[in-house]
């Protein structure tokens, strides 16, 4: 018998272990060759893990389970035939328990003959910690629990459903479901946790205020939106502009585009800008690559390229590591006003916030204009406040007049029409 050791690749440097967060498929199963069988989370990002033969599979770990690079998780029988109408036996069982649900009296029976493999796993009818906890304060038996997760084991749900026959009738019993589900952050999201954690810990962390005045690039947009599609394919969205306004700015403030190595100063002579996405996982940070050589259509359509990625779960590492500073957009949900935290080894972070029609004063007359309020967090340890605030007004110069400022005083030309 010919059977294949699948272990776990290492899915970008300096990462040394995942946590298995969904197997796409049951042990025992027949899977093809590229299959996806297993989505793995790393501290950066969600990996699909492909079977690298056709066979039958044994799964060697459990979802939730840490494994390090290069351990191995499941085993692939080479030898094992193809399965003839596999599809139509798997569906087949299913057919036949929909009638079953609805006698009530049969509903109890194949309940005891779910766990049919208990025999081969530890886990039948053993509760977790937090199930144990509760029978033992209700004076029951395991034995009297069903249990629902993986292998047979009596969760913390199991338990406290069993529980409530045994509160009685008393009036003070309360009415209605009062279950509570606990969940494993995903290793995603106990990293992100950590770096959140830290830089407040870490750093000088401050934040300064400053608006924009949206009505230009409304102008802008609503002018050659549909002509700057047809061209480019892409949509002339809001990103853009304050990439690009961005981008000017950290080359006239260095130090803004610069971080902290111990007792030294790296400052870059490249904008790669992370942008945030919110995707099913989380926040995601892809970048851009050098988005000060950047045309609109091209910061467009890195975005969209990039955003796809994130949402559809094919983002990789290679795509979210690094960048100089970054930029999120918190107006999407509806926020008016955020201090973003730094995104680390960065030292600053531009946050926008929602768009708003608000009076103002233009030339001393009150105007209706569609504001935003942006907000600049930075390392006071590397950024001094004369630059986070010179640098805010230099973003504010590029949003308020886009077309002087980062046009060259030619729409047409500056939006590559």
């Amino acid at each position: 018998m010919s059977v294949l050791e699948m272990k776990v690749p290492s899915p970008g440097e300096s990462i040394t272990e995942v946590e298995i967060a969904t197997w796409l498929v049951k042990d025992g199963d027949y899977v093809e060759k590229d299959q996806p069988i297993a989505e793995v989370d790393s501290d950066k990002a969600t990996l699909e893990l492909p079977a690298e033969q056709s066979g039958i599979i044994t799964l060697k770990a459990e979802e939730g389970d840490v494994v390090q690079v290069g351990q191995v998780v499941c085993l692939i029988d080479m030898d094992a035939a193809r399965p003839e109408g596999a599809a139509p036996a798997a569906e087949a069982p299913k057919q036949e328990e929909a009638p079953k649900a609805a006698e009530p009296a049969k509903q109890e029976a194949p309940k005891p003959a779910a766990p049919v493999a208990a025999p081969q796993t530890y886990a039948t009818g053993v509760p977790s910690p937090a199930a144990k906890k509760i029978l033992d304060e209700k004076g029951m038996d395991a034995a009297q629990v069903s249990g629902t997760g993986r292998d047979g084991r009596i969760t913390k749900t199991d338990a406290e459903l069993a529980a409530v026959p045994a509160l009685g009738g008393s009036p003070m019993t309360a009415t209605g479901a009062r279950t509570t589900t606990t969940t494993k952050l995903s290793v995603l999201r106990r990293k992100i946790a950590q770096r959140l954690v830290s830089v407040k810990n870490e750093t000088a962390m401050l934040t300064t205020f400053n608006e924009v005045d949206m009505s230009e690039i409304f102008r802008l947009r609503k002018l050659y939106k549909e002509e700057f599609a047809q061209k480019h394919g892409v949509g002339l969205g809001f990103m853009s502009f304050f990439t690009k306004a961005v981008t000017r700015a950290l080359q006239m403030y260095p130090d803004v585009n610069a971080s902290i190595d111990g007792d030294f100063k790296i400052n870059y002579d490249f904008c790669d800008i992370s942008i945030a996405v919110s995707g099913p996982k989380g926040l995601m940070v892809p970048v851009l690559r050098n988005a000060e050589n950047m045309s609109f259509s091209g910061v467009e359509a890195n975005i969209k390229d990039l955003a796809t990625k994130v949402r559809d779960g094919k983002i990789t590492v290679d795509e979210m590591t690094g960048g100089t500073f970054t930029i999120t957009n918190g107006g999407t949900f509806g926020s008016m006003m955020s201090t973003p935290i730094i995104n680390p080894p960065q030292s600053a972070i531009l946050g926008m916030h929602n768009i708003i029609q608000r009076p103002v004063a233009v030339d001393g007359q009150v105007v209706i204009r569609p504001m935003m309020y942006v907000a600049m967090s930075y390392d006071h340890r590397i950024i001094d406040g004369k630059e986070s605030v010179g640098f805010l007004v230099a973003v504010k110069e590029g949003i308020d007049n886009p077309v002087e400022i980062l046009m060259g005083g030619d729409e047409r030309k500056g939006l590559g029409l």
